[in-house]
């Protein structure tokens, strides 16, 4: 009977039920702290880069600087930190992890308001880059514990897409707002205070599930190259992993240029980006994850080959509409154009992230986020960006402004080999899915 089940796509019947521990107020309680955590996450990444202008002025910086400060080195140390410390949240007190790196994350936010040079600069966003990668798989991790498996969905699409939406609005909008009146050091200031009241309260209120009668027996001990191991063995994970890292090469271009599309190519004013479009995005990011969410829930309890079709399906129908809003004549036309666009890519990661808890077995949650954070850094935001420019700078001879217009729009392409990517995974979810 289970084997059928499993074959047919079925949700299979998890051995451990931590959530049934659990009552639907106290897991709100404890998913608003964590959706708060990794806004905090994303607030302290984003607000650099409303930054940069006043700190290039105040320190004499070149761009090459400015990528330094903002791009390779919070890559390299957010790697090398990621997956130790996800390990360690595999192995220990999740809450406990997730709270030290908060609060690291935020003291090192802070700093960053009191360097006085660019080096100070540099060796503080190493360190907000070291802690920040210890937060979401623990928290993730957490979120499956607690949340039965047809509600885990909508919570990880809000822990996810939702979170980084707010927190890219805080950055943005409020993060530009506090430096334009106060200067760009108690924006960081303003980042950072936050974050240490609230990892107390994780420390504090959150608790670890794997304590609960109802998560029964302490699971066999792994080691780090054997879960490594076990996770690339699993073909589901390693086509999910690849869907979403292909994805991201596109969107981390759009992410960092398409201000400057609008600037060149539309002649959006600083106030049409900063305000309008940056609330657009957020709140479109904000109803994609929670449409994604609910679908997830949804189809994946039908059959659980949906957490990767339905990437799949979003990925390809957002091909069409990125493509309508940067042939955009206007920025009205191109608002309207990406906004659809960003809330059905949107629609994604909820289910992909059920993709991966799905078969990456319950002791290696958190260690297989954070190979997703690794691999996401590594491909995604190292080659997206890159690419993008050299491209770009390829096509100005011909075209002038409108060279990023369509290096973006052959960027838009790469979302093609993830819908292939997401396909492949999910004929093979159902017959590898481990509790």
């Amino acid at each position: 009977m289970q084997a059928a089940a499993v074959d047919s796509g079925a949700l299979p019947s998890e051995q451990w039920t931590p959530w049934k521990a659990f009552q639907p107020m106290q897991r709100h309680w404890y998913l608003t702290l964590l959706f708060l955590t990794a806004t905090s996450n994303y607030f302290d990444f984003f607000i650099l880069s409303i930054l940069l202008d006043p700190i290039k002025r105040e320190f004499h910086l070149s761009d090459a600087m400015l990528g330094m400060l903002g791009g390779v080195g919070f890559a390299l140390s957010y790697s090398i930190a990621g997956l130790p410390i996800a390990r360690r949240a595999d192995r220990g007190d999740r809450p406990k992890v997730i709270a030290v790196c908060l609060f690291g994350w935020s003291v090192m936010t802070a700093a960053c308001g009191l360097a006085t040079s660019f080096w100070q600069l540099m060796l503080a966003r190493l360190g907000v880059g070291a802690f920040e990668p210890g937060a979401i798989p623990a928290a993730q991790s957490i979120v499956v514990d607690i949340y039965p498996p047809t509600q885990r969905a909508m919570a990880l699409g809000l822990l996810s897409m939702g979170a980084s939406a707010v927190g890219y609005l805080c950055g943005i909008t409020l993060g530009g707002r506090i430096a334009a009146a106060f200067g760009w050091r108690w924006a960081f200031m303003a980042a950072a205070i936050p974050g240490i009241v609230l990892a107390a309260l994780i420390r504090l209120c959150v608790p670890e599930p794997r304590r609960g009668p109802s998560f029964g027996r302490p699971r066999p001990s792994e080691s780090f190259a054997a879960s490594l191991r076990m996770l690339m063995r699993k073909r589901a994970f390693g086509f999910v992993l690849a869907g979403i890292c292909i994805s991201t090469i596109f969107t981390s271009a759009v992410s960092l240029f398409l201000p400057s599309f609008m600037l060149r190519s539309l002649h959006a004013n600083e106030r049409q980006i900063n305000t309008t479009w940056g609330i657009s995005v957020a709140a479109a990011d904000l109803v994609g994850a929670l449409l994604g969410g609910w679908l997830a829930g949804v189809l994946g309890k039908r059959d659980i080959r949906w957490y990767a079709w339905l990437p799949a399906l979003s990925s390809a129908l957002a091909v069409p509409l990125y493509w309508l809003a940067l042939s955009a004549a206007g920025f009205s036309q191109f608002l309207v154009g990406n906004t659809m666009a960003e809330i059905v890519l949107s629609i994604a990661p909820p289910a992909v992230f059920c993709a991966m808890h799905e078969v990456c077995g319950g002791s290696r949650r958190a260690t297989a986020i954070a190979v997703w954070q690794f691999s996401n850094m590594a491909i995604g935001y190292g080659l997206g960006p890159l690419i993008t420019g050299i491209v770009s700078d390829a096509l100005d001879v011909r075209f002038g402004r409108d060279g990023l217009r369509y290096s973006l729009a052959v960027m838009v392409m790469f979302l093609v080999p993830a819908v292939l990517a997401y396909q492949f995974g999910g004929k093979h979810l159902a017959r590898e899915v481990e509790a």
